[in-house]
């Protein structure tokens, strides 16, 4: 377990910009000693998606939402493919 000292404001805005990228601070901080770890070094920063981003992120999460199909096989996977793809 790790325990950190960080201003409330600092913290409270951390907070937000992780929650905007799918982030906890818990997952932000193990993340960042992740990748010191693995490269030896200073991580490059993470950002906020710009608005062209998150809208293809939304885009994706609703075309997930909307086709979730699962196949037993890959023959089952192909007999769709063609089936679909005829239309």
């Amino acid at each position: 377990m790790l325990h950190i000292r960080v201003e409330n404001d600092i913290k409270e805005q951390a907070t937000q910009a992780l929650t905007a990228m799918g982030l906890s601070v818990s997952d932000a901080v193990r993340l960042f000693l992740r990748r010191v770890v693995v490269d030896q070094a200073f991580p490059l920063e993470l950002k906020v998606p710009n608005a062209q981003t998150r809208a293809a992120m939304e885009e994706s999460r609703a075309m997930m939402a909307t086709r979730r199909a699962r196949f037993a096989s890959a023959n089952e996977l192909f007999a769709d493919l063609e089936k679909n793809s005829s239309k």
